[in-house]
This record gives structure tokens, sequence and C-alpha cells, in this order.
């Protein structure tokens, strides 16, 4: 640890204020008692930081801990048992175990629910201490609670400083835990920590019980330093004190809470003076800081003078080795053909919908197995069931033969089933290294530590950059999650699944939104993967599927309607009629030469002169020029990472470009709200569909419409299959379904220009036409920007197209022309030529 590091620590930090402002109130001649009672709110507030700003979770009631464990200390020092200082230590237990049993209830929910039942556990406290007068004294409480250890309220505030600053270090100490790490991961993404293997539930309590130990341990405090305990801290009017100071202070840092506790206290004590009705003093402060710096005072700081990041940890990963070991499989034991995982009749059904009847299936190890299928034929469902996300409606599943049917995903994953997710499923708030270091220490000894440093493991960050250089995320390891392209997310996701000593691998679309270049480096991953473990595979991509696949298994309407070798599985009548043959119907018409001359006479529409943008101070592009006419279809080409999304992102207004100017319609937009983009008529698209999952296909129209758009008749017009599925709720709707909803409802409102972010991601090729087949029908009518990673699909139906490399347009034409030269698409876009492609598959 450097000596700057050092200065930086928050406990040497929270050491240095409490001190300044003891020194300051003691040249004032003020009770020293105020700084003494903002050092244990400092504690409460750090103590609940552990759940909300740690773990997601939001108690509305902490009190109970807090106020339980100042009637402990009381009753202690009063019966004689032991002195002040035994005390201390007897409330701080108290309140622990008490953390333990109510966690046991509390824990069964989460959300509004978990914040609920905690207030709920308040209330009754305060109703027991406020009218049990005979044991707790009632509205007058318990005095005479005199201290023996510190007689003066110089040498009580001592130490209770020195007492907080220890514990914020041990707090900071748990932050960088191996246990500390965990929770956030739980915060970030419950379910994908489960996958890793870590019980979630076990955690959460975990976290509880630390809260309550810290919180008890100020509660503990405040009766010494009041020498005396009363009820109103259980109330429900003071049960959200610590929130309000942690929240106040920045809830995603770890001072958050000494600056909203100073704050807090201060105001209080001097409003109070002033008035009783303080709080209407206070009240508006609190919400000016909620409307206008949602992370706090620390946050609003970080504002003006620094850049805006999290500081619940420090920003560092440990040092790249100079020499990254290879991957290689830990897999022991590898028995090449054993059988692994077996499903007998395993059926699944949402109320009438089945979306699994009776499947039947056998993976071994050594094997690359592959589930294809159109799009809602039930495969994801399938992965959902075997990796514990769902529970199955009949039937059974044996994995190495174990019944894993009933386990729940945390246990699967310690078995040995891995796997990866459709929809990207990372940590998005830790940074690459750390996403994959948490799931390398899912399953080694050690992952509930409190005080080791999680990154003092050499062994686990040494696996931790060999998966990151497998995936070719090394360079990129010390950036948050949040901010990287889809592209990198993806291999992000992949390589947190190698991660843990599977057994078995269940991908779901790895390759789904990856350019070409990447395509082709996944899936020889992927292949090599299977030499040591199972692999079960979900890819739309039909070729590669056949191409690298050892065995094939397609789903059709929640049945398996075929199983076998990849040219068995091709040549069967079924399949082809249900999925292949819908791949090789003929190819799209493009423009005629008349309608893309038309179309580039046409006024210009949209105009983005000199464009540049990124996040967090980083620049991803840099002085783009475009320019789309009316009724104009233009493709907006480029390798994963150069700025496509950024770019729909900046011309939609949900990203404020750092420089240059864009026109719609003569309109500037760089100055205006999304919903102002959108009312001029600009639509977009988005990566993802990003739909309304518990509202019904109509629901989710009805909800964009306005007058001038195509109406509920035009959109199922244009898709028909939305008509029959106009009462399904979003969320049971298949991959393709979503993308015709998401494209409908950008229609729902007076559009003149949509922006598509990747509407071909993830689709079977019977879908792929549908969806092509409506941009067909648009072409003219509305100006479209497709955003696409093949090339190959989009080129055809568009007028031109852009290409970006590095944040810069690299090529602007006419679409035909790139359509014709793939010498210039391999050098632009990374595309694989066709004669390598089918040299690999023959190889």
């Amino acid at each position: 640890m450097t000596l700057l590091s050092m200065l930086r620590h928050p406990a040497l930090v929270v050491a240095f204020v409490l001190a300044a402002l003891t020194a300051v109130w003691s040249l004032l001649g003020a009770p020293i008692s105020l700084i003494t009672q903002i050092a244990i709110y400092t504690l409460y507030g750090a103590g609940v930081n552990m759940l909300v700003g740690y773990t997601g979770l939001v108690p509305f009631g902490a009190s109970v801990f807090f106020g339980c464990a100042s009637y402990a200390a009381a009753f202690f020092v009063l019966g004689r048992y032991g002195n002040d200082l035994v005390s201390l230590v007897f409330a701080t237990v108290f309140s622990a175990l008490l953390a333990l049993a109510i966690g046991a209830v509390i824990l069964r929910r989460r959300g509004l629910y978990f914040s609920l039942l905690t207030l709920a556990f308040s209330q009754i406290a305060f109703e027991v201490a406020f009218k049990w007068t005979a044991v707790t004294g009632g509205e007058n409480g318990l005095q005479g609670v005199h201290r023996t250890s510190f007689t003066t309220a110089w040498s009580f505030h001592v130490f209770v400083v020195a007492v907080t600053v220890v514990c914020v270090w041990l707090l900071w100490r748990i932050a960088h835990s191996p246990f500390g790490r965990v929770l956030q991961a739980i915060r970030d993404n419950e379910q994908r920590a489960s996958s890793l293997g870590y019980n979630v539930h076990r955690f959460r309590h975990g976290a509880l019980i630390l809260t309550g130990t810290f919180v008890g341990l100020g509660g503990a405090l405040l009766t010494l330093m009041l020498e005396g305990v009363y009820a109103n801290n259980l109330s429900w009017q003071h049960a959200g004190d610590s929130l309000l100071m942690t929240v106040l202070g920045g809830v995603h840092h770890v001072l958050g809470p000494l600056w909203g506790a100073i704050a807090f206290i201060m105001l209080e004590d001097r409003l109070s003076a002033v008035t009783e009705n303080w709080w209407l003093v206070f009240a508006p402060i609190l919400m000016l800081f909620a409307l206008t710096s949602p992370e706090g005072m620390q946050g609003l700081w970080q504002r003006l003078f620094g850049r805006q990041r999290w500081t619940l940890v420090r920003p560092d990963i440990p040092q790249r080795p100079d020499i990254i070991a290879p991957f290689a499989s830990s897999t022991a034991g590898f028995e090449r053909g054993k059988l692994l995982l077996q499903t007998f009749a395993l059926s699944k059904n949402f109320g009438s919908l089945v979306t699994a009847r009776s499947v039947d299936l056998e993976v071994r190890s050594g094997v690359l197995h592959s589930i294809i299928g159109p799009n809602g034929a039930g495969k994801t469902t399938f992965f959902n069931m075997l990796s514990g996300a769902l529970k199955p409606s009949g039937g059974s599943i044996a994995f190495d033969g174990t019944d894993v049917t009933r386990a729940p995903m945390h246990v699967r994953a310690r078995l040995g089933i891995g796997r990866s997710f459709q929809i990207l499923s990372i940590f998005p708030n830790l940074t690459v290294f750390e996403n994959v270091r948490v799931a390398v220490q899912a399953q080694r000894a050690g992952s509930a530590r409190l005080l080791a440093n999680a990154y003092a493991v050499d062994a686990v960050n040494a696996r931790t950059w060999s998966i990151l250089d497998a995936v070719g995320l090394a360079d990129a390891a010390a950036e948050q999650c949040v901010n990287l392209p889809h592209g990198a997310k993806r291999l992000l996701e992949i390589g947190i699944t190698l991660a843990i000593d599977s057994k078995l691998l269940l991908l779901d679309e790895p390759l789904a939104g990856l350019a070409e270049a990447d395509r082709v480096v996944v899936a020889e991953l992927i292949r090599k993967l299977a030499q040591s473990h199972g692999v079960l595979l979900i890819e739309h991509d039909i070729d590669r599927v056949l191409a690298i696949s050892d065995r094939i298994s397609v789903l059709h309407q929640g049945r398996m309607i075929a199983d076998g070798r990849p040219a068995e599985v091709a040549a069967n009548p079924d399949v082809i009629a249900a999925y292949l043959g819908a791949a090789k119907d003929g190819a799209q018409a493009p423009p005629p030469a008349v309608e893309r001359i038309a179309h580039a006479r046409a006024a210009p529409l949209l105009v983005a002169n000199g464009v540049s943008a990124g996040y967090g101070g980083s620049t991803v592009l840099e002085s783009v020029d475009l320019t789309v006419h009316a009724g104009e279809a233009v493709a907006l080409l480029g390798r994963n990472g150069v700025g496509k999304t950024t770019l729909l992102r900046s011309l939609s207004g949900t990203l404020m470009v750092s420089g240059g100017d864009i026109l719609f319609d003569g309109k500037p937009l760089t100055r205006l709200k999304p919903y102002e983009i959108n009312r001029l008529g600009v639509s977009l698209v988005p990566e993802g569909r990003r739909l309304f999952p518990n509202l019904t296909v109509t629901e989710n129209l009805q909800l964009a419409a306005r007058a001038g758009g195509i109406g509920l008749n035009g959109a199922f017009e244009l898709f028909p299959r939305l008509r029959e599925r106009r009462s399904a709720k979003a969320e049971n709707l298949s991959g393709g379904e979503r993308q015709m909803v998401a494209i409908a409802r950008a229609l729902m409102v007076p559009s003149k220009l949509i922006l598509l972010d990747e509407p071909f991601e993830g689709l079977a090729p019977a879908v792929v036409k549908e969806v092509m087949d409506a941009l067909i029908k648009l072409r003219g009518k509305v100006a479209m920007v497709i955003v696409e990673h093949h090339a190959e699909l989009v080129l055809p139906i568009v007028d031109r197209a852009y290409v970006l490399v590095n944040g810069q347009i690299a090529f602007t034409g006419d679409a035909a022309v790139l359509e014709q030269d793939h010498e210039l698409q391999a050098r632009l876009l990374g595309v694989v030529q066709a004669e390598q492609a089918e040299a690999r598959g023959a190889a």
C-alpha cells in the first residue's frame, strides 16, 4: 500500500474529520457531546450502508437493532452484571443474534416487502418499550446508566471516536474481502451470482447480521453517552434516520454516512434551536439533494470537482502479470463420452401455455451438443429448467448420477453446471476484472472470508487474467462493465461462465451480438472447451452450428423433433420444414436503382456534423458526419465497440454529445430531451427490445400510440403474428416476437425516421425473414438507420451504407458497391470470406 492510498483510507479520513470537528467545537466552548453523537451516528449509518450500498437491501427500520441494543446495554448495567465496557460487548452480541433471528423471517421477501418488514419489527419493539412501563420505564425510559470506565464527557468522546474509526476500518476490510465482493455481485445481479454457486440467501443473511452488529454497537454507545435509554429511537418517526443520513451523504460512497451524520446532526441542532418545526426547513434541503444530486453530498462534490464514480471500494485492480498463462480447463477426472446429463419427460407449462413437452435428452462429456429451433420453440425455457432458474412442471433431471430436479441453482453450479444467458447477465457496476474474479472465487475455499484481501489470492488472480486473455478482454480489465460495448459484454459473459470449474457448460446464444471476427474466435474457443467439458449450446447461426457441433437436437413447439449428427439433422424433413427450410428462402429484392436515386435526391432529413460523444470522459465517437434523406434506408456497420450504438443514442438524445451538431428536419437536436426528439419524429428501436414485460402486446403498443402513427391495425398488418399474440404478456413472447413488437411500437408514433439497433440479433432465420419483409414494406415510407453486424443481411435492403472504424466514418457510399466488394468488407468489418468459412467447416 502506497503512502497516498494510506492517506486516502476512509478510516483515516473519518479520524481526521472527527478530530477537526472536535478541535473546532472545543475552541467554540460548545458541549462535546454533539460531536460524540455525530461519531455514533456515523457508525449507525455505516452499518446500514453495509445493506444499502453493498447488498442492495433497503431497511426502513434498522432502528430495531439500534434501539434494542440500547435497552440491552442499559439492562446489563442496571442489573449489575458487569461494567459499561462489558455492556457494549453484551449489547453488540445481542444485536447480532437479534439480526440472525429477524433475518430468518424478513429475508424471505425482497424489495419493498423487506423494507416494510424491518419497519414493522421496529414498530413492534417501540410498542413494547413504550408500554411495558414496569420493565422499560415507558415514555420516561431508563435513567441512571452510569459510566464507570469514562467518568468525563471528554474521555468518553475520545473512546467513541476511536471505536468509530476502528469500525469504519473493519467495514472497509469487509468490503474488500471475498465476502464483501460477493455482496456487491449479489447487489448487481442476484441470478448471475446464484448461477456461479453462491448461496445468495446466506450471504444476505450474513450482511444483515453484520449490520445488526455494528448498528447495535452504536445503539449501546448512545445509551452510555446519554446515561439512559428512551423508546423514541424505535418509533417510526426515527426509524429511518440512519437511512436518511446515508442517502443524504451518498449511498454508494463509503464516507456517505459520515457526511450525512454531520449534516443531519448539525442541522437538527441549529434548526431546532430556532423553531420546533425544524423539519419544515430540513425537508426542502433533502428534496433539493434528491432532485439535484441522487448520489448525495459526495456525489455533488464529485460532480463539481472530479469524475463521478462509486467509492464503495478502490477503483484499482491487481497488477497485470508480464506473462499471462494460457487458459486451460481445470476439470478434474475428465472422461470423454461419460454421461453427464439426462432429462426424462421434462415438461414446463405457464398456465395453458406449454413450452416444453416431455423432452428426453442425453449430454455427454467431450461432445459439443447443440440445440436449435425456431424462436419460441422453448430452448431458453429448457436451459432455465436445467440450470435451476425454473422448476419443471413434470419429469426429472439427473446430473452426473445425481437427481437435481428440485435442487436450487447455486447447488447445481457447485455440482458442475455452468451457464451463460441469452440476455446479457453480468455485474454492471463492477470492473471487468472483478466480474471474472468473483466467478473464479466462487468454488474455491474461503469465498466467505470477512477480513482477507480479495486481491491477495495469487492463484485466483492468475486464473482471472488467463480467462480474460482467452476471451480478449485483458486490455479492458480495469473498465467498469456498464461502459463496455455490447460485443465486449458478450465476451465477458462467456469469460464468467468459464471461470467456475464446470463439467457441463450451458451456453445460451454466446455468439449473439458479436462481429464476425469475434464470432470466429468464440466459436473456436467453444470447440476447444468441448474437448474437456460437456457443452450444450443454443445458437441461431445455423451454418456455424452445423460446422462445429458433434450432435444436434431440434426443438419445435416445445417438442424434440430430431436428434443426431449434424448431417442427419440437416437432411431431416421435419427440421427443414420447421427451421432450416426457412433459412434457405430466396434472397431479398434490393431497392430498384430508380428508387435509390429518388431517395438520394430527396431533401436531407437528418444531418449530423462533426459529432463526438463518449462515456465517463472517454471519447467513443470522433467528428462523425452522417446524412439521411427522407424515405432513405441507411446501414450503419462496423465491428463491435466502434461506436454504432453510441451514435444511435446520440441521435435519439439518450446520450449527450460532447461536440458537433445534429439537425433533424432543419431543427437542432443536441440540447433536446429524448421525448422531445421522439415527438419531432425520431424513434429508437433499442438493442434488447426493452418491452414492458408485464404488459400485453396490445398494451405495449397502445402505450406508445399517438395520432398519426400506424395504429393497432397497421401494426398487425405489418406483423400478422402479433395479431395472434395480442393478448400475450411481453415476458412470454419469443425473441422474434419481442423484436416485432419493438419495431411496431416505434411506428405507433408519427415517425419520419426510425433507428434500429441490431434488429436481427438472436433471431431464427424464419423470423429474420419476417422482420426483413416488414422493413422492405417500410422502405420509402419512413427513413431508417439500421445497425447490424451481419452486413450480408442488411446491405441488400438499404440504399446507402456507412462503416465506422474506431469511432470515425471509414466508408460512405452506395450499399450495392459495398455488398459486391468482399475485400473491402473484410478490411473494414473483419468479415470472414465465404470460401474461408467453408474451408473451416470442412476442416
